[in-house]
Parts: C-alpha cells; sequence; structure tokens
C-alpha cells in the first residue's frame, strides 16, 4: 500500500434511535441509524402483511387457502 493514499479508519459507535449501540470501524467519525436489527419489525417478528387492495385475499381464493382451513 502507498502510504499517505488511504484514508484513515477510527473505531466508531453506530447508534441506532432505538438505543442500541454496535462497534465497527469506518472513515467516519460517527454514525447514526433509524433503525436497526434491534428494533426493525422483520428482525423482531413483529412484522405485519399489509393487504394493499386484497391482493392476499384475491391469492388464497385463486389458490384455495382460507382462514378456516387453518
Amino acid at each position: 500500500m502507498k502510504a499517505g493514499i488511504h484514508p484513515q479508519y477510527h473505531e466508531v459507535t453506530i447508534t441506532c434511535a432505538c438505543g442500541a449501540q454496535y462497534k465497527t470501524r469506518s472513515t467516519r467519525k460517527q454514525i447514526a441509524v433509524e433503525i436497526c436489527s434491534n428494533c426493525h419489525p422483520y428482525f423482531t417478528g413483529k412484522q405485519k402483511l399489509v393487504d394493499t387492495a386484497g391482493r392476499v385475499e384475491r391469492f388464497r381464493r385463486k389458490y384455495g387457502q382460507t382462514a378456516e382451513k387453518k
């Protein structure tokens, strides 16, 4: 590696809006994010299926899957 042409890496803490903190290395001095794996609905298991225009119901009718069978 040539000297003087590469950015300086610093140990930084990524801070989420929920309060979670992660240590990493970056060229930036600090990193703030709005959502992380601690609070994202996909990772917490609280994800909701958004049904726009009845697409899920239409799929269930087409392929014979109803809520009563489950």
